[in-house]
C-alpha cells in the first residue's frame, strides 16, 4: 500500500530503466548486493470504484454536472438562511436524482468488478518446488513458469520456453486482442525448446532481458516468442512459458482504452438551454431584489405591524441584507431549472434502447444475432447522422473470398472442373482437351501452395471444401479430414483452390507430386511492405524463396539466415533492422503470376447506400485495399455511379504536388492561383459539369500530404463530391479522416461502421460507432456504441430508430423547460402583489411533487412510444430523415417558441385566475373569502391540467400506456390533493392546505374558471396546428396520411435457438 501511494505521488516510479531483467523461476543471484526489481501483480482491475471510495468519488463525478451542483448550492442556502421554502423542496429531488444515478453507475461497476474477479480467480498451473501447483491467476508473479493447455487463454504475457511439439512451436489466436481469427505460429526460445518436462524446467537457470512494458502488441520480444495475455492456445496440447509482464503491465491491459465520453448534440443543446435558463433565473432574482428595495425606499411605504423588522435586522449591513434577499429569491425561483430532466432523460435512453434489440427486422437468422446496444447515451444521435464512414471488407462485403482466375506469364486461367484451364475453356469441355500444366504454371501453383500462413487441423471429420483429391491417404494423411485456418480469407481461398487442383498442403510439409519442403523462415506480412515471403528447403537441397521466385546457394542462405537472426533478436531498433533484412532478401525476384479472388457483396448493400444518399447522408468508404479493387467494389455496391465523374488524388509525392492537384479538382479557384499545365484541366473537370455528381478517390499517402498542410483545400474538394473513397488506408488514418470532418466548421455528425480491429480507431473517433458482427473477431463490436449483424440493417437503425429517438427526446427536452417556465413564472408574478415579501404561491409539497409525480410520467411514456409516421413509411421515404437533420427540432427558434409559449401560458394562468377572483373573492356559497393558498392552488390546478393536455396535443401515436398516464396523472393530482388537504396529518408541523382543495372544488365558479383558462391556453395551439398543417405542411406531415396504424415489430426469443 505504501509503495502504491509513493508511486501515485511520483516518489517511487515503477520502472527506473529502459529494460527489465526477469529471472526464470525466480532464481535470483545468491551473491553480491542484488536488489530484486518490483513488478506489478497479476490482477486485472477494470472497475472504477471500491467499497471505500464509491460514495466520495461518485458524488464528485455527479456534482460536476452543472444542474446537480446548482441544486446542491440552493439546498445549502436553504439550510443556512431563512428562505421562503423548506430545504426539502430542493433536497428531496436532488437526493432522488443522485440516488438513482448512483445506483445505476454502481451496478454497472459491480458487473465490471465481478468480471474482474472471474478473471483474477481463474485456476492456473505454475511450476514451483519441482511440481505443478494449481493457484489463482492473480497469484502469478513475474518469473513464474506457467503451464497452459489447449484452448486455454494465457493468464499473463509469457515468453515461450517449450511446447509438446518437437520443433517447439505452438499456434494461437489473438481475436480478443486485435480481432484476427487466424492461427499464428510462435516459436520457443532455441535454448529451452528441449525443456518439455517439469523436472527439466525446475533445473533451468536462465535470465530474460527485455524492454519495459509498452502498449505496442508487436514489439518487445517479438511475435515469435511472446504469448500475449488474452490470446488462446490452439492446435497444441500444452506449452510452458515464463511470465514477463503481469497484471496491469501486460500488453492487453495497457491497450485498455477508456472510451472517451461521447456527448450527443441533444445533450449539448440541453446544456446550452440550461445556461440560458440559469440566466433567466438570475435576472428574475436580481430584478425582484432591486424592486423590493426600490419600493421600500419610497416615502409612502409603511412597515406593516405584522411584519416589523427586529432590532438585529435593522442594524445589519445593507450589503448582507441585499445578498440575503437575493439568495432568498434565488431559492424561490430555482425550480425554473428542471433537475428531474436529467434523470428522466437517462431513464428514457436506458429503457428506449431495448427497442433496438427487440426489433425483428434487425435480427439476422443465419447467425442468430440480434442488434446490440453498448451505450444508450447516443440513441438520438442516430437521427442526426450526416456522414457515414464505412470499411469495405467484411462490412460492405461478406469477407468470403472465392478464387476466380489467375494470370501466368500473361495468360489468363480459370478453374474448370477442378483444374486450371486457359480462358475460353468451359465446364462442358472434355477432360482430354484440358492442357497439362508444365514449367512456369507448375511453379506458380507451388508458390501459391507454399507461400502463406495457413494452418491445418485434422480434428474435424469433414473438410471445408469437398472434391476429389489424388493425395487422399497418401503419405500418412487424409486431405478429406483437413480444415484450413488462414490469416486472411484471401489466403484460404487460394490454398483451397490449388488443393482442388491437386496441390495439397499438409500439416507438416507441402506435398507437390509427393515432394516435401521444409519451412526455414517466414517473413511476415506488414502494412509497409504489403507482402509476405517464405524460405523453403527443396527436396534437392536448394534454398528457395517462394511467392516470386529466387534461388539461393547454400552459402547465400547462410548469409540470409545471419541477417534474419540478428534482426529478430535485436533489443534496439528491432523493426528497422527487420525491414532492412527483409529488403535484403526480397530482391531480384522472378514474377510468376497473379491471382484473382472475389469478395461477395453483402445482401442489399446497394439499396442501403442509396437510401442513405436519399436521406441526405454522405457515404465515405475507407479501406486498406488497393485503388483498383476499392473502385471496383464502390461501383458494384452503388457507392459510385457509372455516370459519376470520378476525381483522383493518387500517388502524390510532395506537398506542392498535392496542393496543385487539389486545386485542379477544386471548382471556385481563380486561374491566377494556378501554375503550369494544371490550368488546362481545371474547368473541364468540374465547372463545366457542375450538374454531374462527382466522386473522389484518394490513397493513404496522398491523404497524409493533404492532411499535413492542406486540410481546408482538401475539405473544399470533398464538399463538391457526393461520394469519397479512401484506399490504402492505415487504421490511424481512418480516425484522422473522421476527426477532420468532425472538427470542420460545419461540425457534422459522423458515424463509423466496421467489423475488424483495424476499424476500432475510427469507430471510437466518430460521434456514433457501429460494429459489424463479422468474421474478424469481436474487437469492433466491443468498442462500438451499437452492433448489428449486417450493413443493410444500418438503414432502419438510422431512418427509423434514429428518427424516433430524436423526435422523442427533442420534445422531451423542450417540454421540460416549457412546463417549468409555466410552473415558476406565476411565482415571480405573485411577488408584484405581495410587496416582494418572498411569499411562496404554492405549498411546499406541491413544489416538491410537481416534477416528480404530477407531470413526469406522461412525458416519459411519450418519449418511449411516440411515432410521427409509421416505420414502413420512414423506410420507404428516406428523404423524411432530412426533416430532422441539423438538430432542427432543438434549434434556437424552436427553443424560443417553447419558452415564449411557457411564459404566455404562465401569464394566462396567473392573470386569468386573478381576474376571475380578484374583483370578487366571495365565490364560496357560504360567503367565505378565498385566501392566498386558495389562489395559488387554483393556479397550480389549471397549470397541471394544461401542461398535461398540451403534451396530449403533441402526441401522434396513442397507446393504452399514453391514455393511462395522461388521464391517470390528472386523476392522481386530484386524489392526492383531496387526501393531503382533507386529513389532518400528525407528522406535519403546519398544514396550510387543510380543506383548501375541497373548498376550492365546491365552487362552481372555480370549475368555470378552470375550463375557461385551459381553453384560452390551448385553443391557439390547436388553431396554429391546423393552420400550418393545411397551408405549410412539412414532408413528415404529408406522409402521415399514409399511416396505416400498427406498432413496431419486436424481437421475441425462440426456445429452439
Amino acid at each position: 500500500m505504501l509503495r502504491w501511494i509513493r508511486q501515485q505521488l511520483g516518489f517511487d516510479p515503477p520502472h527506473q530503466s529502459d529494460t527489465r531483467t526477469v529471472y526464470v523461476a525466480n532464481r535470483f543471484p545468491q551473491h553480491g548486493h542484488y536488489i530484486p526489481q518490483r513488478f506489478a501483480d497479476n490482477r486485472i482491475i477494470s472497475s472504477k470504484y471500491t467499497i471505500w471510495n464509491f460514495v466520495p468519488k461518485n458524488l464528485f463525478e455527479q456534482f460536476r454536472r452543472i444542474a446537480n451542483f446548482y441544486f446542491l448550492i440552493i439546498f445549502l442556502v436553504q439550510l443556512m438562511i431563512d428562505t421562503p421554502t423548506s430545504p426539502v423542496t430542493s433536497g428531496l429531488p436532488l437526493f432522488f436524482v443522485i440516488t438513482v444515478t448512483a445506483i445505476k453507475q454502481g451496478y454497472e461497476d459491480w458487473l465490471r468488478y465481478k468480471a474482474d474477479n472471474e478473471v483474477n480467480g481463474a485456476p492456473v498451473f505454475v511450476v514451483r518446488s519441482g511440481s505443478l501447483v494449481q493457484t489463482k491467476s492473480k497469484n502469478i508473479r513475474v518469473g513464474d513458469i506457467v503451464r497452459v493447455a489447449k484452448d486455454e487463454t494465457f493468464p499473463a504475457d509469457l515468453a515461450l520456453l517449450s511446447s509438446d511439439r518437437a520443433d517447439g512451436t505452438c499456434h494461437i489466436t489473438t481475436a480478443s486482442l486485435d480481432g484476427e481469427t487466424n492461427l499464428k505460429t510462435h516459436f520457443s526460445v532455441a535454448e529451452t525448446l528441449v525443456c518439455q518436462s517439469v523436472s527439466q524446467l525446475e533445473a533451468l537457470q536462465a535470465v530474460v532481458e527485455c524492454q519495459q512494458p509498452d502498449a505496442d502488441l508487436y514489439r518487445s520480444l517479438g511475435q515469435e516468442n511472446l504469448l500475449l495475455r488474452g490470446a488462446r492456445l490452439k492446435n497444441t496440447k500444452e506449452i510452458f512459458g515464463v511470465a514477463i509482464y503481469t497484471g496491469m503491465e501486460s500488453k492487453m491491459a495497457l491497450n485498455y482504452k477508456c472510451k472517451s465520453q461521447k456527448r450527443s448534440a441533444v445533450e449539448k443543446s440541453m446544456n446550452t438551454f440550461l445556461l440560458i435558463y440559469l440566466g433567466i433565473l438570475l435576472f428574475e432574482a436580481i430584478l425582484s431584489t432591486i424592486l423590493k428595495y426600490a419600493w421600500q425606499a419610497e416615502d409612502k411605504w409603511d412597515e406593516p405591524f405584522y411584519n416589523q423588522e427586529t432590532e438585529q435586522e435593522r442594524n445589519s449591513s445593507p450589503i448582507l441584507k441585499f445578498i440575503s434577499d437575493f439568495l432568498a429569491f434565488l431559492v424561490l425561483y430555482n425550480f425554473i431549472i428542471p433537475i428531474s430532466l436529467y434523470v428522466t432523460v437517462e431513464m428514457q435512453k436506458f429503457m428506449g434502447s431495448f427497442f433496438i434489440g427487440w426489433d425483428l427486422d434487425l435480427y439476422h437468422e443465419e447467425s442468430d444475432q440480434k442488434a446490440q446496444v453498448n451505450t444508450s447515451d447516443l440513441n438520438e444521435e442516430l437521427g442526426q447522422v450526416e456522414y457515414v464512414f464505412t470499411d469495405k471488407t467484411g462490412t460492405l462485403t461478406e469477407n468470403e473470398m472465392h478464387f476466380r482466375e489467375c494470370s501466368i506469364n500473361g495468360v489468363k486461367y480459370r478453374e474448370v472442373n477442378g483444374k486450371l484451364a486457359p480462358e475460353g475453356m468451359t465446364d462442358d469441355s472434355p477432360d482430354g482437351s484440358m492442357p497439362h500444366l508444365i514449367g512456369d504454371e507448375l511453379l506458380f501453383l507451388q508458390a501459391v501452395s507454399l507461400c502463406h500462413t495457413v494452418q491445418i487441423s485434422y480434428d474435424q471429420p469433414d473438410c471445408l471444401v469437398g472434391g476429389g483429391d489424388p493425395f487422399a491417404h497418401a503419405n500418412g494423411f487424409s486431405s478429406s479430414h483437413m480444415e484450413y485456418y488462414a490469416s486472411s480469407p484471401d489466403e484460404k481461398a487460394l490454398v483451397e483452390a490449388v488443393k482442388r487442383c491437386g496441390y495439397v498442403r499438409s500439416k507438416v510439409s507441402a506435398s507437390l507430386s509427393f515432394s516435401r519442403y521444409k519451412l526455414l523462415h517466414l517473413l511476415e506480412f506488414d502494412a509497409d511492405r504489403r507482402r509476405m515471403s517464405v524460405i523453403l528447403q527443396t527436396p534437392s537441397g536448394l534454398r528457395t524463396l517462394v511467392v516470386a521466385c529466387r534461388h539461393f546457394s547454400p552459402e547465400e542462405y547462410i548469409d540470409v539466415e545471419k541477417h534474419l537472426n540478428a534482426a529478430r533478436t535485436a533489443l534496439q531498433q528491432r523493426e528497422e533492422r527487420l525491414q532492412e533484412a527483409f529488403a535484403y532478401i526480397e530482391r531480384d525476384l522472378q514474377l510468376l503470376g497473379a491471382t484473382g479472388v472475389e469478395d461477395k457483396l453483402q445482401d442489399k448493400v446497394q439499396e442501403t447506400i442509396e437510401a442513405l444518399r436519399l436521406a441526405g447522408i454522405k457515404v465515405w468508404v475507407l479501406t486498406g485495399d488497393k485503388h483498383e479493387t476499392a473502385v471496383s467494389v464502390s461501383l458494384s455496391c452503388g457507392h459510385f455511379h457509372r455516370t459519376m465523374n470520378i476525381l483522383e488524388l493518387l500517388q502524390q509525392r510532395s506537398d506542392n504536388e498535392c496542393a496543385e492537384q487539389l486545386l485542379v479538382l477544386l471548382v471556385p479557384v481563380p486561374i491566377h492561383q494556378l501554375s503550369g499545365s494544371v490550368l488546362l484541366s481545371l474547368f473541364s473537370r468540374i465547372k463545366e459539369d457542375h450538374v454531374i455528381q462527382h466522386g473522389l478517390v484518394v490513397d493513404g499517402a496522398s491523404l497524409s500530404l493533404a492532411l499535413r498542410e492542406h486540410e481546408k483545400l482538401f475539405m473544399e474538394v470533398c464538399k463538391n463530391c457526393s461520394a469519397v473513397l479512401c484506399c490504402r488506408m492505415a487504421p490511424l488514418q481512418k480516425a484522422k479522416v473522421v476527426r477532420l470532418l468532425k472538427t470542420s466548421p460545419e461540425k457534422p455528425i459522423t458515424l463509423a461502421i466496421g467489423d475488424g480491429a483495424n476499424d476500432v480507431s475510427m469507430i471510437q473517433e466518430a460521434h456514433v460507432g457501429i460494429g459489424i458482427m463479422g468474421k474478424e473477431g469481436r474487437q469492433a463490436v466491443r468498442n462500438s456504441d451499437y452492433a448489428i449483424a449486417r450493413f443493410k440493417f444500418l438503414a432502419k437503425l438510422l431512418l427509423v430508430h434514429g428518427h424516433f429517438y430524436y423526435i422523442r427526446i427533442a420534445t422531451l427536452v423542450q417540454y421540460f423547460f416549457y412546463k417549468n417556465v409555466c410552473f415558476i413564472t406565476p411565482q415571480f408574478l405573485y411577488q408584484f402583489f405581495c410587496l416582494f415579501s418572498q411569499q411562496t404561491l404554492y405549498d411546499s409539497v406541491y413544489l416538491t411533487l410537481y416534477n416528480i409525480c404530477f407531470t413526469s410520467l406522461p412525458i416519459l411514456v411519450y418519449s418511449l412510444f411516440e411515432q410521427l409516421v409509421h416505420p414502413h413509411v420512414l423506410q420507404n421515404k428516406p428523404a423524411l430523415y432530412r426533416d430532422i437533420s441539423k438538430n432542427s427540432l432543438l434549434s434556437f427558434r424552436t427553443f424560443l417558441y417553447w419558452t415564449l409559449l411557457g411564459f404566455l401560458h404562465a401569464f394566462i394562468f396567473f392573470f386569468g385566475s386573478y381576474i376571475l377572483m380578484g374583483e370578487d373573492t366571495m365565490l364560496m356559497g357560504n360567503g367565505q373569502m378565498f385566501g392566498n393558498w386558495t389562489f395559488g392552488t387554483l393556479v397550480f390546478t389549471v397549470m397541471v391540467i394544461t401542461v398535461t393536455l398540451k403534451l396530449a396535443l403533441e402526441t401522434n401515436f396513442w397507446t393504452w400506456m399514453n391514455h393511462f398516464v395522461t388521464w391517470g396523472s390528472i386523476a392522481f393530482y386530484f386524489i392526492f390533493s383531496l387526501f393531503y388537504g382533507g386529513i389532518i396529518w400528525p407528522f406535519l408541523h403546519s398544514q396550510d392546505m387543510y380543506f383548501v382543495f375541497v373548498q376550492l372544488l365546491s365552487s362552481g365558479s372555480v370549475w368555470f374558471a378552470i375550463i375557461i383558462i385551459i381553453i384560452t391556453c390551448l385553443f391557439p395551439d390547436v388553431v396554429k396546428k391546423v393552420f400550418y398543417r393545411h397551408l405549410q405542411p412539412t414532408s413528415t406531415q404529408k406522409s402521415q396520411v399514409t399511416w396505416g396504424g400498427g406498432a413496431e415489430h419486436v424481437f421475441q426469443p425462440r426456445g429452439d435457438r
